[in-house]
């Protein structure tokens, strides 16, 4: 189905709650390698209180050894109370007890999501380009939608590129949250606030730094302006 025959959803948003949106946060993403001394820099980037939120993205790793590498990461997001996200995989985030699941569009139904999860779940979807699968996701109960990429990004294979339209069309019509994912630096982040993005997710820009509370606190001030 084309973005130009998109289902009539009328009344849709009504069943979110409908509180203004607050200023944009912050919603790291895991690199590959999050072992070693990883949970130390995990530590650095969350301590300045500008992330809202962690993703656990890691594959071709078993799960054993993803629910290894995750228990000190999910203490560290606990303790500063910050949503710790697993990608992907839902059973992973059931065993482990993760605050929510981010599904790609191949890892599953948000319903089934949440009939594992529960109502508590913090349960996103991605939707690439497209207003369909947004409108999509949010009338199957997803708690937010990311859109993307919107910038060059070598931190996964891009084969969507967004336009932050996008983002202002479903603020405007929606009280579901938005992402916006993709090349995000401070320099462009602010474009895609100004857009109408709820999360900045980060990856690359914050795990590249030499520091990266030095990286997250110029997010702070991108979003803050």
């Amino acid at each position: 189905m084309d973005d130009d025959d998109l289902p009539d959803l009328t009344g849709f948003a009504e069943r979110f709650e409908a509180e203004a949106r607050g200023p944009a946060h912050l919603y790291l993403i895991s690199p590959q390698e999050v072992g070693g001394s990883f949970p130390d820099r995990l530590r650095a980037a969350l301590n300045g209180g500008e992330v809202t939120a962690f993703q656990l993205r890691v594959k071709g790793v078993d799960q054993h050894q993803l629910v290894r590498l995750a228990e000190p990461l999910q203490a560290i997001c606990a303790e500063r109370e910050v949503a710790f996200i697993v990608n992907d995989d839902m059973s992973l985030a059931k065993r482990i007890g993760a605050d929510g699941v981010h599904l790609g569009q191949e890892d599953g139904d948000p319903r089934e999501a949440r009939q594992l999860l529960g109502p508590g779940a913090q349960i996103g979807v991605t939707c690439h380009d497209s207003r369909h699968l947004a409108m999509e996701a949010g009338e199957a109960g997803a708690d937010y939608v990311a859109f993307g990429a919107f910038f060059p990004t070598t931190t996964k294979q891009v084969k969507h590129r967004a336009e932050p339209s996008i983002l202002g069309w479903w603020s405007t019509l929606f009280e579901v949250p938005c992402v916006a994912i993709g090349g995000i630096t401070p320099q462009n982040g602010a474009e895609l606030v100004r857009a109408g993005a709820d999360f900045l997710a980060v990856s690359g820009a914050v795990w590249n730094a030499d520091d990266p509370a030095t990286a997250v606190a110029a997010f702070g001030e991108a979003l803050r302006r």
